[in-house]
């Protein structure tokens, strides 16, 4: 396989838009939010409402930087550039980790999907293929990648507009439930429980998933040294976050919660294909759940592509090994594809020694770790902005809104999140795992990065 080390920049916008759908909305919102609404109810809405704006915030400061600096390994490479080695270490690494951990409670929740047409089946089988078919589709050419990533992503947002679209139906008409026990509408909101019925903390415990659920949406940064016009293509996928927000979390969610009493959305399989398996409508919950299937294919898919360009640009900063900075003659960074597809499989060896509780448990893991780099995207831009004169701000193209006041709200609330895994008996061992984590990378810096100084210098940007 011949070997280069530049990528090709062969993304076009509709690209960059559905892959980061494709990595942000997937198996947290159609499999994970089950577990939200279990430890919330409906205030589960509040939760992604305040999760969602923190977010908006953190894209626009990675924005900002990725406009005004686009590269391979974005945000990593600014943590190096305005922060230091060190944290620019942790946080790509630790962004590449938290990727992996995407992808394994990915791979776990595929099995569960496949259980309901095969129940016979053990789990692992079906984590094994996912994970063999993916890794060859990540060592195809960026544009093929870009290309599958639009018709998986625009498949799922299809379903979610065509799931919203029939929910209002069924409350328009006063269609009951099969079971014809419950009622639907609006009241369901508060008529079990209230609209807090696991009191305030409930909601806050709910941010653990709440948050995983919106772990990938940063691969937007990722993709701008992939993008044919990153100054232009950025700041429009990024702009659409809000919107994306609102309908397909908030608005999503609040037809589930409106169609079903809270507390009979279970956690087991998705909430999306019970509730209508629920409502009769027997072949729709077939048919969804190919629909999550196939969202579950194009979440790893892109997870797979964002810690491979992570890496790939760590390497290129003498953060990684030399080799993961080689690409196929497609320029692929074929190597990292290959170690992201071998670490899969401990999913599946995992799969088959412990296949129950393995989603909450990596989702917590994925929380600390995409926390931590989201909070580091905070941090390095308003350390940009430390660094820059009046004239340079001023002539920024894509600036944060609100401004500062905005930036340090959202850097609280990631440090509120570090608070709520450690408050919590069911994800402490998370924050204990991923503050190991960081002794772990913090040691394996000093022994093998520090000594080389003088090829982990990062140059700042013109």
């Amino acid at each position: 396989m011949a070997s280069t080390t530049a990528l090709n920049r062969g993304l076009s916008t509709r690209h960059i838009r559905f892959i980061a759908l494709g990595s942000a909305i997937g198996t947290g919102l159609f499999y994970g939010s089950a577990a939200a609404i279990k430890q919330a109810g409906p205030s589960v809405l509040l939760a992604y409402l305040i999760g969602g704006a923190a977010i908006y915030l953190t894209m626009r400061a990675l924005g900002e930087m990725a406009v005004r600096n686009p590269v391979s390994g974005s945000f990593g490479h600014y943590a190096s550039c305005y922060l230091g080695r060190f944290p620019g270490f942790l946080t790509g690494w630790s962004y590449a980790f938290s990727m992996l951990m995407v992808c394994l409670a990915d791979v776990t929740a595929f099995g569960v999907y496949m259980s309901l047409w095969f129940p016979d089946t053990p789990r692992w089988i079906w984590v094994l293929s996912i994970v063999l078919g993916i890794g060859a589709l990540n060592l195809c050419s960026v544009r093929i990648f870009g290309e599958m990533e639009f018709w998986l992503s625009l498949l799922k947002v299809a379903a979610i507009i065509a799931m919203i679209g029939g929910g209002f139906a069924v409350l328009l008409f006063g269609i009951q439930l099969g079971d014809g026990q419950h009622s639907v509408g609006l009241s369901n909101l508060w008529a079990y429980g209230g609209f807090f019925p696991n009191g305030l903390e409930g909601m806050i415990a709910s941010f653990t998933i709440v948050m995983f659920a919106f772990g990938g949406i940063e691969v937007i940064g990722i993709t701008a040294g992939e993008a044919k016009d990153p100054q232009r293509m950025i700041p429009k996928a990024i702009n659409s976050v809000p919107l994306r927000i609102l309908i397909f979390y908030i608005l999503t969610l609040l037809v589930l919660l409106m169609l079903f009493p809270w507390s009979g959305i279970g956690s087991q399989g998705s909430p999306f294909v019970q509730i209508f398996s629920g409502l009769g409508i027997n072949s729709a919950a077939t048919v969804l759940n190919l629909v999550v299937i196939s969202a579950v294919f194009s979440a790893i898919n892109s997870d797979i592509f964002s810690a491979g360009r992570m890496m790939y640009g760590m390497a290129a900063i003498g953060q990684a090994p030399a080799a993961f900075a080689s690409t196929s003659r497609f320029g692929v960074p074929w190597i990292t594809v290959l170690v992201m597809s071998v670490a899969l499989l401990f999913g599946v060896l995992l799969n088959y020694l412990v296949p129950e509780e393995l989603f909450l448990v990596f989702a917590s893991l994925v929380t600390f770790s995409v926390v931590w780099v989201w909070l580091m995207i905070l941090l390095s831009q308003m350390a940009m902005r430390r660094s820059m004169s009046p004239e340079e701000i001023a002539a920024l193209g894509f600036p944060v809104p609100f401004g500062a006041a905005g930036q340090v709200c959202a850097v609280l609330f990631m440090l509120f999140i570090f608070v709520v895994l450690g408050a919590f008996a069911q994800t402490r061992l998370a924050l204990y795992v991923g503050v190991g984590w960081l002794a772990l990378l913090s040691l394996a810096y000093w022994i093998w990065i520090r000594p080389n100084t003088a090829l982990t210098d990062v140059p700042l940007p013109d």
